[in-house]
């Protein structure tokens, strides 16, 4: 049965009889059903009986759906209806726009708007650079989607990543108080989405691109750091390629081991893994092979799609498939597909190995059979410890990009990212189980931001 996660949380109204036992036998059926219960709450009491809201985790949306059959079994007991807790989470959108300027009065009115704001366009007319002054402009990036390749959902197109994108905006405030807005894209024509974003940019200060499949994410980011004079920003590619780096740099420091000594096996040579190994080899590394599904890159493929790899990684032309390579390896990263290797697989590693299994939901390896092996393990899960999340990253390097008035987020602004965000766990806490902060650590988005924007304004972090 399906381990109870938050994500599938479910409210059970129930009717209950005025037995006092009732309320503990109902909760009990949650338990035997294999779900966990987080809440009870009495909505009404009458002398026919009682209604209570019975709040628990399931494992899917089908054990939901057996609980609730568990505890309508229950005698005196009778579920009126069961929600979705996430799916009420999402009722109506998860944003809002509110006014920064409180308007009560005629003189108010004039000054935020008409006759008055003519003088703020005429101003910026004159001066372009006062849009970043006396607009949002400043604090304000556009989360940009064409719906091609979200989550590990695929092809779902712009209306179905909406709800993604909404999220992406309310970490961004949440984390850093970074205003952001979704914009899903109805074409996943490159030369149309480049030019969608090249009109809208005006009003932004920074682009970040979401969910959007390779290899049209590559060339569509390119272009527009070509074009436009604000940061442009693959999340998918950079931001776990930023916290990858900074749990890596950590799990290094568990073994006593040196980014330029080891061996790096990878999985994956789509957006996410090119950025990983562009990452490594800008902060360090010399030894890094990546495997596709039809094994080892290396130099004699002649493959265009993969032209960078061929070039940057493999210097000793190894081949071989994934299990060929991985053998003997410090180091194995895997942003590709669920399953493809066993504990057996990482036992063939060197001593003191490093895994990081990040495709989600399910892992390239099971997460207990690697840490049976391996010294330390880190996931793209929240349920295990080390999740490699974005949101460890983009936000602040948002932050610290606006904050620069920076036009574009270099590699050396990435690197300088990565370590500041290693640099938040202290050698004292540092653990194999915490090589990377928590998302809701006060410490990182500013730690972030601050490498940032000093690489931004031409500085070194440590200044």
């Amino acid at each position: 049965m399906a381990i109870p996660r938050a994500s599938y949380a479910i409210i059970l109204r129930v009717k209950l009889s005025h037995d006092p036992t009732a309320i503990g036998r109902a909760t009990t059926a949650v338990g035997e059903a294999g779900g966990s219960v987080t809440a009870v709450d009495i909505v009404e009491s009458t002398s026919e009986g009682m209604t209570v809201d019975l709040t628990a985790d399931a494992g899917n949306a089908e054990h939901g759906r057996h609980i609730r059959e568990a505890v309508n079994a229950v005698p005196g007991a009778q579920v009126h209806k069961l929600s979705d807790r996430t799916f009420l989470m999402h009722l109506g959108g998860k944003l809002e726009v509110r006014s920064r300027v409180r308007i009560k009065s005629r003189d108010d009115l004039s000054r935020a708007y008409t006759p008055g704001v003519a003088r703020i366009c005429t101003a910026i007319a004159e001066k372009p650079e006062d849009a970043w002054r006396l607009t949002i402009k400043r604090n304000t990036v556009a989360v940009v989607s064409d719906g091609s390749a979200v989550l590990g959902l695929g092809n779902i197109g712009p209306r179905a990543a909406m709800p993604v994108m909404e999220g992406k905006a309310v970490l961004f405030k949440e984390f850093a108080d970074v205003d952001a807005w979704p914009i899903c894209l109805d074409t996943q024509d490159p030369d149309e989405i480049v030019s969608i974003v090249t009109a809208l940019a005006p009003g932004f200060g920074g682009i970040n691109l979401e969910d959007i499949a390779a290899p049209g994410c590559f060339e569509i980011e390119e272009r527009l750091r070509k074009t436009l004079d604000i940061p442009v920003f693959h999340d998918d590619q950079h931001g776990t390629a930023i916290v990858t780096l900074a749990a890596l740099t950590n799990a290094l420091r568990v073994v006593d081991k040196s980014l330029a000594d080891v061996r790096i096996t990878m999985a994956g040579a789509g957006a996410a893994g090119t950025a990983i190994a562009r990452i490594l080899i800008d902060g360090g590394a010399r030894d890094i092979v990546v495997c596709d599904r039809d094994g080892a890159i290396h130099k004699a493929l002649g493959d265009p799609a993969k032209a960078w790899l061929q070039e940057h990684t493999n210097a000793d032309g190894r081949t071989g498939t994934l299990r060929d390579v991985l053998a003997g390896s410090d180091v194995f990263i895997g942003v590709s597909g669920p399953n493809i290797l066993t504990g057996e697989d990482i036992a063939t590693m060197a001593d003191d190995a490093i895994v990081f299994a990040l495709a989600n939901p399910d892992p390239e390896v099971d997460p207990v059979e690697a840490a049976a092996h391996a010294a330390v393990v880190a996931t793209g899960r929240s349920d295990y410890p080390n999740q490699i999340n974005n949101v460890l990253a983009f936000p602040g390097v948002f932050r610290g990009a606006l904050n620069a008035k920076a036009t574009d987020i270099t590699e050396e602004m990435k690197v300088a990212a990565a370590r500041a965000l290693a640099g938040v766990v202290e050698d004292e806490e540092l653990h194999a189980n915490y090589i990377i902060p928590s998302v809701f650590s006060s410490r990182v988005a500013p730690a972030v931001a601050a490498a940032v924007e000093a690489v931004a304004q031409g500085r070194t972090p440590e200044e």
